[in-house]
């Protein structure tokens, strides 16, 4: 056991609850992630607890007025306080409850019940009465090396989804994986994990880490990324056009998606703003597969691409259970990812920017957003040791949005329903091509004037009539 004075979160009832346990005979340690991250100076957000020398009857009688919940679980029950944050468990290991108080009890019981745990980076416990750690398995020792060992093969085994967290973790704290951990993981079935627990540590992935990309290369060597069937499915995929040679749509993909995360980081992008930004990013290539064709010159190229990419996006994102509006947000910006550098390369019109704005504000999007994921693709298709920065199709993207005053999403429609019937349109199918026709014009020439767009409307009915 060492001294660490750990930082709890202001208000934090640990110490409180510590001393209650205490006083009723038994002992209380934070133990897991919040612990590691503690020692690698990073913050948690959630705090898992377990209390040992209680029986779960006496846990279940102390938390209760704590506000805990009645226990979750019948072998290995957890009390959980929603409020603050805290997970109480009961520690997995046999005939816990009538252990003494002394330190070396202590010690022994949680080294016993830590050998369930899955690394050993995530098998320290604190004493926060004492302000001292326990740490059977050296697990601070690998944190300092960036080294993930497994405490137990035996116990690893018994959850696969811990694959993925070892991917997550090797991503997230650019630490290397132990050749034996990488074995064992190597033979788990991962495809026997329910599709939500597996979409979790899909956005865990992408939320956490500064270099995501590392945890599907990890997922890649150990040949278990088809866990992420559409993304497994872009390794060996080529494109050799003639304006693109970024070789393998994998490997590149990936680079886009770290420059993706240097984008959410550096801007400092709120959690929902980064997911979205981080899966367009990763699902902005999934039609390639599908839509690459081998043309006359014999060069790879592709037909279709963001249209193919945006269904294969709907359809697996809808799979793993990821929240509709999210992905109807990601299915828009892959749609588009393309659209950036080909306004600045063609020229588009003040109209186009208009009606492009208009498609994006079905995914409660704008240009904004959508700069930033063409961007994240174009830093991706660098060459190796290509450090240039910036992008200047976006830049000039951008102004060019501003200048049609659709930057921050589309403009109210001048001509409603209301003025419409103010010049005696009933409600009804003809009142509805009126308003799309007068959002065409709107759009087109950028007219706030609506009495102007209404004569407009008008005349060229009449035009037509005659």
């Amino acid at each position: 056991m060492k001294s660490a004075p750990f930082l709890l979160p202001e208000g934090s009832i640990v110490q409180e609850l510590a001393r209650a346990v205490t006083e009723a005979g038994g002992r209380l340690l934070v133990v897991g992630g919040w612990v590691r991250d503690q020692l690698n100076h990073e913050n948690s957000k959630d705090l898992d607890l377990e209390i040992f020398g209680l029986t779960r009857e006496q846990i279940d009688q102390l938390l209760s007025p704590f506000g805990f919940s009645k226990p979750v679980g019948r072998h290995f029950p957890v009390w959980r306080q929603t409020r603050a944050g805290i997970d109480v468990a009961y520690p997995r290991a046999d005939d816990l409850a009538g252990l003494a108080k002394g330190a070396d009890s202590l010690e022994s019981a949680f080294r016993e019940a830590s050998r369930h745990r899955d690394l050993t980076i995530n098998a320290i416990g604190w004493d926060p009465r004492r302000q001292l750690l326990i740490d059977p398995w050296d697990g601070h020792r690998d944190l300092i090396a960036r080294r993930l060992r497994a405490v137990s093969e035996d116990s690893f085994i018994s959850d696969p989804l811990r694959v993925l967290r070892v991917a997550r973790l090797h991503a997230r704290l650019q630490a290397e994986v132990d050749p034996a951990l990488a074995e064992i993981c190597r033979g788990l079935d991962l495809l026997a994990i329910p599709v939500p627990r597996v979409a979790g540590e899909l956005l865990r992935i992408l939320s956490e880490s500064r270099r995501p990309s590392r945890a599907f290369q990890f997922l890649a060597k150990i040949d278990q990324l088809r866990v992420f069937g559409p993304i497994d499915s872009l390794r060996g995929v080529r494109r050799d056009g003639q304006e693109r040679r970024e070789g393998e749509v994998f490997r590149q993909t990936l680079k886009g998606l770290d420059e993706a995360a240097l984008i959410a980081t550096e801007e400092g992008l709120s959690e929902v703003a980064r997911e979205q930004l981080l899966l367009a990013s990763l699902c902005r290539n999934l039609g390639q597969a599908e839509s690459a064709q081998l043309g006359d010159d014999g060069r790879i190229g592709t037909v279709g691409q963001e249209d193919s990419s945006a269904r294969r996006t709907q359809a697996w994102l809808t799979e793993l259970g990821i929240a509709k509006r999210t992905v109807t947000t990601v299915v828009v910006l892959v749609s588009h990812h393309l659209v950036p550098a080909e306004f600045g390369r063609d020229e588009a019109s003040m109209g186009a920017y208009r009606r492009l704005a208009r498609k994006l504000a079905t995914g409660g999007v704008t240009v904004v957003e959508l700069e930033r994921l063409a961007r994240a693709n174009h830093l991706g298709q660098r060459p190796e040791g290509d450090l240039t920065e910036g992008f200047g199709a976006g830049v000039k993207f951008l102004q060019k949005a501003g200048q049609a005053r659709i930057r921050e999403g589309v403009s109210n429609d001048v001509v409603t329903a209301a003025l419409l019937i103010s010049r005696g349109i009933d409600p009804g199918p003809e009142m509805g091509r009126l308003l799309d026709r007068c959002r065409e014009i709107q759009d087109e020439t950028g007219s706030q004037n609506a009495t102007a767009i209404l004569d407009q409307v008008f005349e060229s009915t009449q035009r037509e009539v005659r």
